[in-house]
């Protein structure tokens, strides 16, 4: 099952992936600001939406993006992972990883972060997970503040 990058005729099964994802974890982002988000995150030279097909079906997708800073410089972040649950535990996600940490490292990034969001569940087994597989816990934390529409940009 080779991974791609997703084509803008992938919406449609990435939107089913990311909301089957987003409810099974808690999220509460709508399907319409999914289908925006995805369709921007395709079309940016600054992400990387990647899909794993089997059956001739999208079954696992990825998205990493890339953000510049004064302290790390050019760095990447995992920020979605996904793969469909009749898919699991066959390598995908591990192919994922593989995966966004090449893009990562092909655009010059200093290091590939994720973010874990409990969302008021045990996500130990994401840690352990996360571990496994070459990444680090810094102890650091994330704060954010929404904003209003009339404040963006």
């Amino acid at each position: 099952m080779p991974i791609r990058t997703a084509a803008p005729e992938d919406l449609p099964a990435l939107l089913a992936l990311a909301v089957d994802f987003y409810e099974e974890d808690g999220f509460a982002t709508s399907e319409a600001d999914l289908r925006t988000n995805l369709a921007t995150l395709i079309a940016s030279p600054t992400a990387r939406v990647a899909v794993s097909e089997a059956d001739d079906r999208v079954v696992a997708c990825a998205i990493t993006t890339t953000t510049f800073g004064l302290e790390s410089g050019l760095i990447a972040e995992l920020e979605d992972l996904y793969v469909a649950p009749d898919a699991r535990r066959r390598g995908e996600a591990q192919r994922l990883i593989e995966d966004s940490l090449r893009w990562s490292a092909g655009r010059g990034c200093g290091r590939l972060e994720i973010v874990i969001a409990p969302n008021g569940q045990d996500v130990s087994h994401l840690f352990d997970f996360y571990r496994k597989h070459g990444f680090r816990d810094e102890g650091r934390r994330l704060l954010s503040q929404p904003l209003e529409p009339h404040t963006r940009g």
